[in-house]
């Protein structure tokens, strides 16, 4: 009978044949697991223990060759390769980025430098490349926010844009596309959609840091677009505390401000002077003045693009 010794010995003898087995046969018939290995110089005994996880590597590779874009990408973990690296003498896999991530993750990295507060993943993506050149209801506008584009300078009191139009016009996307150009130069933006970002503060009463942050942010932040804005329900909350404090930070500050709205300027400041305390067209006149001096008012009519 084999002692304990002898049995583990065989099965080492056994282990090892079949690892240099399993090796040699890859390094025979896949050239690119026999390229991968030449380029890493490491022992033979060494390599031969990861030959699976070699040939998991030279199976994606091959997949890259084969690949034209992301989206038709093989591999387990997309726009990634599995590859072996040589870290502390050790061989490591890790899942590397292809060229068509690393493309992907420059063009979207300006991406970093927008807060967008509920509204849909297509604001964040707009671009001026996408907007509608042949609609005259919109030359005027265009030309304005094209100008507005060539022009900036941040922290000057550089005026933004009061936009007024029917619903589902494109308001909101035509201003978008103009500030994520500007994210793109590194230039921070809020873009806010303000009768839900409204009911997210007053959630926050009860978590003084999480309110101030959320508030501080929106202030503060270099380019902000308030969207819908005379669509909320109006306070003196929202409108002394809240939209008062804003306005008038941005103002001192010098940080350009955009609006959109259903409603014209005039409008608007109706719709500010009406409180649980009664008419209140002073505090109104004074949230409207603060508007006219941030903002340039323009109206846009055009089709109801959301139907």
């Amino acid at each position: 009978m084999k002692n304990i010794g002898s049995v583990i010995k065989d099965n080492y003898y056994i282990d090892k044949t079949k690892l240099e087995k399993n090796y040699t046969n890859a390094m025979e018939t896949n050239p690119t697991f026999k390229k991968l290995v030449s380029r890493l110089k490491l022992p033979q005994e060494y390599l031969m223990k990861y030959t699976s996880n070699l040939e998991d590597s030279c199976t994606e590779l091959d997949n890259c060759k084969k690949c034209k874009n992301i989206s038709q990408c093989q591999n387990s973990f997309q726009g990634h390769v599995y590859y072996p690296e040589i870290l502390n003498d050790n061989l490591v896999f890790d899942y590397i980025p292809c060229k068509y991530q690393k493309e992907l993750e420059i063009k979207n990295k300006y991406k970093e430098n927008i807060y967008l507060f509920d509204l849909p993943k297509e604001i964040k993506e707009a671009s001026m490349k996408e907007i509608d050149l042949d609609n005259p209801d919109r030359f005027q506008i265009i030309k304005w926010l094209k100008n507005f584009l060539d022009t900036y300078i941040p922290h000057t009191g550089h005026k933004g844009l009061y936009l007024t139009g029917n619903f589902g016009c494109g308001k909101t996307y035509l201003i978008s596309a103009v500030l994520n150009e500007l994210a793109k130069k590194e230039h921070k933006v809020a873009i806010i959609y303000y009768p839900e970002f409204l009911r997210s503060l007053k959630e926050s009463f009860s978590s003084p840091d999480t309110y101030n942050e959320k508030f501080n942010l929106i202030k503060k932040i270099e380019l902000l677009l308030i969207d819908d804005i005379g669509a909320e329900t109006m306070t003196e909350w929202s409108r002394d505390e809240v939209l008062g404090n804003i306005l008038q930070y941005r103002m001192q500050e010098g940080l350009t401000t955009f609006f959109t709205s259903n409603l014209e300027i005039k409008d608007l400041e109706e719709h500010f002077s009406i409180s649980s305390k009664g008419i209140e067209k002073v505090k109104a006149k004074r949230i409207v003045e603060r508007i006219k001096q941030l903002t340039i008012e323009m109206t846009m009519v055009s089709a109801n693009k959301r139907k």
